[in-house]
């Protein structure tokens, strides 16, 4: 912990619901002793609608990331995608606490907040480090873009009315080429996300792997895979495809791909770190955020 401590406090400041509750943790964290740290443009947000919140800090201008303990990311998925992406070079915890939809990511939900603070000041909580991936986009044997993503990497066609042509290469062989609407390549975390929608398999976060999931694909093997941690997934757009390709990453982060771009996925040796304050199980956490029925259960036997 530093000399002054301090949390960084990102919301979703355009739902006035997330508004309300930054507005809420700011206050208990300044009743507690510790500093609110905001990026500028939110901070300024919150401020105009609480005045009486005088000791907010701008982590642009006077606090580095280094400088603080912890993350309240108040949103949904989304907002928690963003945050990961703002300290993903310190690699600090992150507590999400849920206003929007399922936010299969947050650990918890506005109603709790309040306890949900006063833990995390108190040091009750553990952290998980999730599997991310390293995403690389080769034009020959150059490097053109490098990013990362927690949830997916999505190499998907740029234009609506082409298909895309790919090969999918696993390890350095070839698997299969054919068209399609784009590839999804996965980690455990993803696979609740958009490999999920796109038919793949539910991953407990506790195995470590790599799904490739292809998007309505015209191919007689086109079935999701689930692939090593410690293998290479490539994506190559075949040059006869002539439409080109994009690349997205947790939705977040863009790359438009020629033809003869080649997209490659690893595992990333840097984690995002989430805070973990509930002991639930990952079937509790699928019953309760998709809202399952387990009508009949006797229990264990």
């Amino acid at each position: 912990m530093t000399a002054t401590r301090r949390a960084l406090v990102i919301p979703h400041v355009l739902q006035d619901v997330s508004l309300a509750t930054a507005i809420e943790v700011c206050r208990q964290l300044v009743g507690s002793g510790v500093v609110p740290v905001l990026r500028e443009a939110e901070g300024h947000v919150v401020a105009s609608a609480a005045p009486d919140l005088t000791a907010l800090e701008w982590l642009e201008s006077g606090v580095a990331l280094h400088e603080v303990d912890v993350v309240f990311a108040i949103g949904g998925d989304g907002t928690i995608l963003r945050a990961a992406e703002v300290v993903r070079d310190v690699a600090l915890p992150i507590v999400g606490v849920n206003v929007g939809h399922i936010g299969f990511l947050a650990e918890t939900e506005r109603d709790s907040v309040s306890e949900t603070v006063s833990r995390v000041l108190a040091g009750d909580f553990a952290v998980e480090d999730l599997f991310c991936l390293d995403v690389r986009v080769k034009r020959g044997n150059e490097v053109v873009f490098h990013t990362w993503a927690l949830n997916e990497a999505t190499v998907e066609k740029a234009s609506r009315e082409r298909m895309l042509e790919v090969v999918v290469e696993v390890n350095k062989r070839p698997l299969e080429s054919f068209g399609c609407d784009g590839i999804v390549v996965a980690t455990p975390t993803g696979s609740t996300a958009y490999a999920f929608s796109a038919g793949g398999p539910v991953v407990w976060p506790d195995v470590e792997a790599m799904l490739v999931v292809p998007l309505s694909a015209h191919a007689l093997f086109a079935r999701p895979l689930v692939v090593s941690p410690d293998v290479a997934v490539a994506v190559e757009i075949l040059e006869r495809s002539s439409g080109g390709g994009v690349l997205w990453c947790d939705g977040r982060r863009t790359f438009d791909l020629p033809s003869g771009a080649r997209v490659v996925v690893q595992r990333s040796t840097t984690p995002v770190r989430l805070a973990r304050l509930n002991n639930d199980s990952f079937a509790d956490r699928i019953v309760n955020k998709f809202d399952l029925s387990v009508y009949g259960w006797r229990g264990p036997q």
